[in-house]
């Protein structure tokens, strides 16, 4: 691993609760984790009502509509049709692509 390179790693919700609490100051993680609660179901509510969530300095969520494709059963190599849906992307802003240029992923 070259200098300044970090290792990622997968931070559970439990973990991110409790750096929320620390992060802002308070006093109990259950006050963190209603902070956190309440971030999550924000963007989930706009997501849910067609709307794009941008948080500058570090992305946005944006619903984007895939078509209808063709694939295959994996088990008989039969041709199926996978409906069109929605899903959730994300794009990283300018300042979140630097912050993580240098983390190794973990293998």
């Amino acid at each position: 691993m070259k200098e300044g390179e970090k290792l990622a790693k997968t931070v559970n919700k439990a973990e991110l609760i409790k750096d929320v609490t620390e992060y802002a100051g308070f006093a109990k993680n259950s006050e963190g984790e209603r902070a956190l609660q309440a971030v999550l179901d924000a963007i989930a509510g706009a997501l849910e009502e067609g709307k794009s969530v941008a948080i500058q300095g570090f992305g946005t969520f944006a619903l984007v509509e895939k078509p209808e494709s063709t694939g295959r059963n994996p088990q008989t190599g039969e041709s199926i049709t996978i409906p069109g849906h929605t899903i959730v992307k994300f794009k990283l802003s300018e300042k979140l692509k630097a912050t993580v240029k240098n983390v190794k992923v973990a293998e």
